[in-house]
């Protein structure tokens, strides 16, 4: 195995040297020139100090979507200043006509293309790879998150900074003040990367400053213009962040007619900037009842599902721990750390060195569950990144988990825990200079007591994406013994190739904007190569000009079962090991306009299953808003599944509602409402939360679960917790 990562890094080397090496920066000579305030800045979105009226401006946009042959239709302009504390930016946001925008809410974090809206990105090391996105909407709801990986962007993170956005009759002026302190940028460097992106969903239309290719995002750093400052960006300075918590909260568990749990609780987080691009986390205590639950799903699966990472101590520089591998082999997933098991204190120091370098080391200890008998852990990861030739870079990972002073007790009734496990990895990311080409080469190995030999996981994989095809080719190896414990690896023991190629046409006028076939296939063997599944897909996806989507597909599927398992999911009982089942199915999927006030969705299934059995599937969901304040949701999805006996005739339902009430861009409150029938579970949660200053939070959360039938109380929880953000 190692010698076939070896040829596969030369491989993507050899392909991509000279581009990697020479490739000059596509956007270079887009550049704005950021020069110091000459007057005080008030952020309230209006254009009235001295020092937007010296500053050069940002224009003449380039359309990205519906296609990027033109300029934009609807102008923008940008400017930006500084002084010793902020970066300060203007957007004037011109409308094509008088009318209402169109937003979801006044809530962070929008979904970009159901708003109107105003974001940008900015690369502090200008090296095309990492950095940071702010904005907001028509009506002022915020937008930050990270950038990783050349421009996927991460808006779990939230950072401390304030903005202001007005309307007027033929515009919306958007303003904003960032610190320094917020940002981690290279001390000396003058030239960072940067791109400006407008969205207007009524014309419709996506643009950009710097020109992006439409099947990139605007956020792709690959295509960023360059932000050119008069003089190094000041040096944050003493940058430590203190963000303690009180909590206080009643828990009861009715169905095990236990007493009501009180909760009281303090802790902190802290934030130390080592240097200006390089963060040290601290949390002792720390505590995330505040966080949503996860959207449950019919779990019609032979593995584990996958629910994403939401907890905001884990989230900043998360790329370098949680982006190592694919999206079904994980060495390190941290919602293995501290769910369900209390977590004692942690520490994570994650940033860049300089501009080849970035590091990310992190220490959590858990405490110890005595009813059953999990011994207190510690975890501990390494992770190390180095650039290579333009876009491109070299990672390393460490991932430790250590029971702490731990024998396996005589109590047989208790699980028995391993002592330890490690995994140790390496992995070739590749990003070619136009974004066109991305690639994957992973080798890792694990280490625990009593598996030996087979312990490793292989994969690869090549993306070419141009405007009209996207192809890609990924292949895995893993091994029996191969043991993730601290990661996500639902399969091992497999042979895994998955080929995909897709086309699209464009037709030059119409309702349709583009359409074309798209054709994937996936085949995992043993590792004698004897075929244990496989699946073939074929649809056909139309893009509408209106921004709207249908895709009708065809499949067959062959699968071996290698353990036993139930078709439903439901302990009815179980079909053999070795068996072998084949279908074939086919089915739709729609998304409709973004721009009205009511939006719908659906996909359809039908077609064979296991055991000679059916299945038809039926979901969508439909959603209105009350712009800006009230947005209503609804998501159904219906399984019949006909079977022999035992199982018969099953059929699941799940029922999901949010309403979303945004006072202001600082009040939200939530519902979240889930029924699942195959969980016999139906989830009330509701959560206030007043951002009485920027990064500052007081949480009002209230969940219920109950047995839907008989209808009955399973457990209830009230939780009122406050943080505060004090910086120095």
């Amino acid at each position: 195995m190692l010698t076939a990562l070896r040829y596969i890094i030369i491989l993507y080397s050899l392909l991509f040297l000279s581009a990697g090496l020479n490739a000059q920066k596509k956007n270079s000579a887009y550049e704005l020139h950021i020069r110091k305030a000459t007057s005080v800045i008030t952020i309230d979105g209006v254009m009235n100090e001295a020092a937007w009226s010296s500053a050069d401006a940002a224009t003449n946009f380039f359309m990205v979507l519906p296609m990027d042959t033109s300029k934009a239709k609807i102008p923008t302009e940008i400017r930006m200043t500084y002084d010793a504390n902020n970066l300060y930016i203007i957007a004037i946001c011109y409308l094509p006509k008088p009318g209402p925008y169109t937003v979801e809410s006044l809530r962070r974090d929008f979904a970009f293309g159901k708003n109107d809206n105003f974001i940008f990105f900015i690369d502090p090391f200008d090296d095309r790879t990492n950095g940071f996105t702010f904005g907001a909407n028509a009506a002022g709801a915020q937008w930050d998150g990270t950038l990783f990986e050349g421009g996927s962007a991460d808006l779990s993170w939230n950072g401390k900074w304030v903005s202001a956005v007005k309307n007027y009759p033929d515009k919306y002026i958007f303003e904003a003040a960032i610190p320094f302190k917020t940002i981690r940028y290279k001390k000396g460097i003058t030239n960072w990367g940067i791109n400006f992106s407008r969205n207007d969903i009524n014309v419709p239309e996506k643009s950009a400053w710097a020109p992006v290719p439409r099947q990139f995002p605007t956020a792709s750093l690959a295509y960023t213009g360059t932000l050119v400052w008069d003089e190094p960006p000041p040096d944050p300075g003493f940058n430590v962040s203190l963000i303690p918590y009180a909590l206080a909260g009643i828990t009861k568990d009715y169905s095990n007619k236990t007493p009501a749990h009180f909760r009281r609780d303090i802790g902190a987080d802290a934030k130390i900037a080592v240097t200006s691009s390089l963060n040290l986390d601290l949390t002792v205590n720390p505590d995330f009842s505040q966080v949503e639950v996860d959207n449950q799903v019919t779990n019609l699966d032979r593995y584990e599902l996958f629910f994403p990472e939401k907890r905001q101590f884990f989230l900043e520089n998360a790329d370098l721990f949680s982006n190592f591998g694919y999206a079904s082999i994980r060495p390190f997933f941290s919602r293995r750390i501290g769910l369900g098991v209390p977590i004692n204190f942690g520490a994570r120091l994650s940033g860049s060195l300089n501009k080849d370098w970035r590091i990310g080391v992190m220490d959590m200890q858990t405490k110890p569950v005595t009813a059953t008998g999990l011994p207190a852990q510690n975890f501990a990861v390494m992770a190390l990144q180095r650039r290579v030739f333009s876009r491109s870079s070299l990672r390393f990972i460490f991932v430790n988990k250590q029971s702490v002073d731990y024998s396996p007790q005589k109590d047989s009734s208790k699980p028995v825990y391993s002592d330890f496990n490690r995994n140790m990895g390496l992995e070739y990311n590749l990003i070619s200079s136009n974004n066109f080409w991305r690639g994957k080469a992973m080798l890792l190995k694990s280490f625990s007591p009593g598996k030996k030999g087979d312990d490793i996981v292989h994969a690869a994989n090549l993306v070419y994406n141009s405007k009209k095809w996207f192809i890609t080719w990924q292949h895995e190896y893993a091994g029996k013994n191969y043991n993730a414990e601290v990661g996500y690896v639902p399969r091992k023991n497999y042979i895994n190739v998955t080929p995909q190629v897709g086309y699209l046409f464009f037709p030059s006028a119409g309702k349709i904007l583009s359409h074309g076939p798209r054709l994937y296939s996936t085949y995992y063997f043993s590792h004698s190569f004897k075929q244990t599944d496989h699946e073939n897909i074929a649809l056909y996806i139309i893009n509408f000009r209106n921004q709207g989507l249908l895709d009708i597909w065809t499949g067959y599927d062959y699968v071996k079962l290698l353990q036993p398992f139930d078709p439903t999911n439901n302990n009815k009982d179980t079909l053999a090991t070795g068996s072998q089942h084949r279908w074939y199915a086919y089915g739709t999927d729609y998304i409709s306009k973004p721009q009205q006030l009511f939006t719908y969705s659906f996909s359809t299934r039908f077609g064979g299953y296991y055991n000679n059995g059916t299945r038809l599937n039926l979901s969508g969901a439909v959603g209105y808003r009350f712009q800006p304040y009230v947005s209503l949701n609804l998501n159904a999805s219906y399984n019949h599944i006909d079977l022999p006996k035992p199982w018969g005739q099953t059929d699941f339902w799940l029922i999901g509602s949010r309403i979303d009430v945004t006072f202001t861009n600082k009040l939200y409150f939530t519902t979240f409402f889930q029924y699942n029938n195959q969980l016999k579970n139906i989830n009330l949660n509701t959560r206030l939360q007043w951002r009485y200053q920027p990064a500052s939070d007081l949480f009002l959360v209230y969940t219920d679960n109950y047995y839907p039938a008989p209808f009955s109380i399973r457990n209830r929880a009230f939780v009122l917790k406050m943080t505060y953000w004090w910086n120095k």
